[in-house]
């Protein structure tokens, strides 16, 4: 079997390429084909935990979803970890090759093409269509030599490319012309077509600015996707929250989750943004900690960074004083870390000093070791004796009588830890909320007296059903895949093909 290929560049980070991509994932799913994402490098904090045991791209996996198959590693087989200053932990095909800077990554790139062109020959052995997603943009002259993330991969598996501009930022028909005109001319050749995406208003008012920029541009515009409101995915690494504090009208319970400058799977946040009644307030440093019933210290990628964070900023001081009234408290991977009386670092992992006071709210403490810790496990809180389930990804190892209060149960194992007085919890679980059961048990826990049932992964499940209605009515998708014969169906229908 031989895939069909294409793949969907943006004009800049965060233009929209994961949910134009995740999309279309989900058309061909539908239409019976079988289908697999790809990312060829990707720079993120937020990962997930693949069948196989890797590690990729959280937006890959959300991907694969949308595709009705399982994650796996060869899905994103570079995977760049900021971790501080130029340097980033780098996963090659699932598995921690080592830490490198951003020069030296440049000078890799020729033989981190090979494990990426491995990886992308496997995929496309296995289904009948691979959708590629670029990472920010193919335009940046200074990226262009040996790049892997974009026209390197394009032009190396001789594929098509999309490529979306997002007008909700503004200046998308000058995003669009513009990286058009730094292309190389057979990368230009390449664009099959162009997609405008997140207009808000009446489409037509756009008729003379899409008149041009095809005149302009000699390229198709597929079409305009409309900005979908209410509309969550799971985010790739910036913060997906535009605004501070998220709240519904009916918002009961105000959560504070202090963000660090390393954290990482920040995505454990996003459950808890959508929940009807809960007011999640985004912190950063320079604010103090307002008045709220739950704090969450999230992972981090410098554990021993971010808690010299927290201390400076006195969030260390503030924190205590919360419990002391009563409030609750999270702390998840490095910010459970963050619990204990110590970390060390013997090895230079993630900093340059070699010990550090924890918060002293556990008695544990952690060493960070090289081999990182990838599983996906079930297990059953104890505060409530509810199912949860979750992934960890990380570094340390975590001793102490702390431990002998786990926070979470399961088949051979114990994680985690709840003090004694019932108002910390701490464990190595990444998305303990996306479960209904687990988030509703842990609101309670945090003061919130009828938690409303709320399918988190459901939501995610239905938005990206939405995502497809509306780029299929949306879209001429003629001019996306990659064959000429498919002409545009009848709407009422969603069944494709690309042959």
């Amino acid at each position: 079997m031989v895939a069909d290929i294409l793949m969907v560049q943006g004009t800049m980070s965060n233009s929209g390429k994961s949910t134009v991509a995740a999309g279309l994932c989900r058309i061909l799913k539908r239409s019976g084909l079988s289908v697999a994402p790809f990312k060829p490098q990707n720079m993120s904090l937020n990962a997930a935990v693949t069948g196989d045991g890797g590690e990729i791209g959280r937006a890959q996996a959300v991907q694969a979803h949308a595709c009705g198959i399982e994650p796996h590693s060869d899905m994103n087989p570079i995977l760049l970890k900021p971790q501080g200053g130029s340097m980033a932990q780098l996963i090659v095909q699932g598995e921690v090759a080592g830490t490198m800077s951003a020069r030296e990554f440049h000078a890799y790139k020729p033989e981190a093409m090979q494990f990426v062109l491995q990886s992308f020959e496997r995929l496309r052995s296995k289904y009948d269509a691979v959708i590629v997603e670029g990472a920010g943009s193919p335009a940046e002259i200074n990226l262009r030599d040996g790049d892997i993330a974009n026209m390197g991969f394009a032009e190396a598996v001789d594929c098509p490319v999309v490529l979306v501009g997002d007008i909700d930022r503004g200046g998308v028909f000058a995003q669009l012309a513009g990286t058009l005109a730094l292309l190389a001319p057979s990368e230009h050749e390449r664009i099959r077509s162009l997609i405008i995406n997140k207009f808000r208003g009446d489409v037509s008012l756009l008729t003379s600015g899409i008149d041009w920029l095809a005149e302009k541009t000699c390229k198709p515009i597929a079409g305009v996707i409309p900005y979908i409101e209410r509309f969550v995915m799971e985010p790739e690494d910036s913060l997906s929250l535009t605004r501070s504090t998220v709240s519904s009208q009916d918002a009961s319970l105000h959560i504070v989750a202090l963000i660090t400058p390393s954290l990482s799977n920040h995505s454990d946040l996003s459950a808890l943004a959508a929940h009807p009644q809960v007011t999640l307030t985004l912190l950063r440093p320079g604010q103090p900690i307002p008045p709220c019933d739950l704090i969450i210290l999230g992972g981090s990628k410098s554990t021993i960074g971010d808690l010299n964070v927290v201390k400076q900023q006195g969030w260390d001081q503030q924190i205590k004083r919360h419990l002391r009234y009563g409030g609750k408290l999270i702390g998840i991977c490095g910010g459970f870390q963050m619990l204990g009386s110590e970390i060390t670092d013997p090895n230079g992992l993630e900093s340059a000093s070699s010990t550090c006071a924890g918060l002293n709210l556990f008695e544990m403490s952690t060493q960070l070791l090289p081999n990182k810790i990838l599983d996906r496990k079930i297990g059953v809180l104890t505060v409530s004796n509810s199912k949860c389930s979750g992934y960890e990804i990380h570094m340390g190892r975590s001793d102490g009588v702390a431990l002998d209060r786990p926070a979470i149960v399961g088949d051979g194992f114990k994680d985690g830890a709840i003090s004694e007085d019932n108002c910390v919890l701490g464990t190595y679980f990444h998305g303990l909320f996306d479960e209904d059961e687990a988030m509703s048990a842990l609101l309670r826990w945090a003061g919130l007296s009828e938690p409303l049932k709320y399918d988190y992964r459901s939501m995610i499940e239905s938005n990206v059903d939405r995502l497809a209605d509306t780029m299929i009515a949306s879209l001429d998708l003629s001019h996306v895949w990659i064959h000429e014969a498919p002409l545009q169906p009848d709407r009422s229908s969603v069944l494709y093909s690309l042959n």
